[in-house]
């Protein structure tokens, strides 16, 4: 078997760019499996018996086979970049509350939002947007004076945020009111490694 990481994702995919972004900042070789969405490969035999929820991302690692992208996270830190997850109990807990954060109100607010107009998913969109907005004024005051979200420099909690916050215009979530937010992003994307997710001309992001 491979001793190269493979990470199994679609370009598209927020919980699939926040695993292979983390993979190149944390310089962590490896490999990207196309899975096309689209054309169902995520139903096949050989897909789910990686994953028998037949989601995206999944990765391979040698005899290891793990998914959920935040699970993803933590074991490619505690593994391969320990640097990105403090062992100190306080910070470390810290980074657990922004993982929470990611599974709750940013797949439920930005995520699912960009969702309605990328891939026409039958979801409430003022509810999305609603929980978006209540996210965002929870990080803009939290990033006021810093420049990530646990002061210990980036970690997989950064990562594991920036995905859907950037793309969230494509959900017509905008980001000028809040600076803190934008700033961070800027931060991301200013480290070496950095790759974009790609951009679709949807929503906000269309003008």
């Amino acid at each position: 078997m491979s001793t190269t990481l493979r990470i199994h994702s679609f370009p598209l995919s927020g919980h699939g760019h926040r695993v292979e972004l983390f993979a190149r900042l944390a310089g962590i070789p490896h490999e990207v499996v196309h899975v096309d969405l689209a054309k169902g490969a995520q139903k096949t035999d050989s897909f789910l018996a990686l994953n028998p929820a037949g989601q995206v991302p999944v990765v391979e690692d040698g005899a290891v086979v793990i998914s959920d992208s935040n699970a993803i996270l933590v074991y490619l830190a505690r593994k391969y970049a320990p640097s990105y997850l403090p062992s100190d109990p306080v910070k470390e807990a810290q980074v657990q509350k922004f993982l929470s954060l990611a599974a709750g109100e940013l797949a439920f607010g930005p995520a699912a939002a960009r969702l309605i107009n990328v891939f026409n998913a039958p979801l409430d969109a003022e509810f999305c947007k609603s929980v978006a907005t209540r996210l965002l004024a929870k990080l803009e005051p939290h990033l006021e004076g810093r420049d990530t979200l646990v002061d210990d420099g980036v970690t997989i909690a950064d990562v594991a945020l920036y995905s859907y916050l950037a793309h969230a215009p494509e959900g017509d979530i905008s980001l000028e009111p809040f600076p803190n937010v934008r700033r961070f992003l800027a931060k991301i994307e200013g480290l070496p490694g950095f790759k974009p997710m790609p951009a679709t001309p949807v929503g906000l992001s269309a003008a």
